[in-house]
């Protein structure tokens, strides 16, 4: 695993340290970290948790090592669903006009 160990230094972790955590032997982090062994799906994903990581990151698919939370496309507050709610109740001129002041209100226009 391309990036265990700085996670592991971050942390200051010994990796016999690291291994009392998982309840591994000392010799499999130092596998891990060299890759000369892989963890199995299991370990990887309590390594990803313990370290507030990605899979990805661990592997080294990615340079980013924090976890992405997954936006929703439809989230909105309640605020934002009353305004949507009012914005469709509207006729097209009103529509039209309201358009207008958001552009000058962000300075769009």
């Amino acid at each position: 695993m391309k990036n265990l160990r700085s996670l592991r230094e971050s942390r200051k972790l010994s990796q016999q340290k690291l291994a009392d955590q998982f309840d591994l032997a000392q010799s499999q982090i130092q596998s891990y970290e060299t890759g000369s062994y892989e963890p199995d799906i299991l370990t990887l994903t309590a390594f990803a948790d313990f370290f507030d990581t990605s899979i990805d990151y661990l592997v080294g698919r990615t340079d980013i090592n924090r976890k992405i939370e997954p936006v929703k496309a439809h989230e909105l507050s309640g605020a934002e669903e009353k305004l949507l709610e009012q914005y469709r109740r509207l006729l097209p001129n009103q529509k039209k006009s309201l358009s207008m002041f958001m552009e000058t209100l962000t300075g769009e226009a």
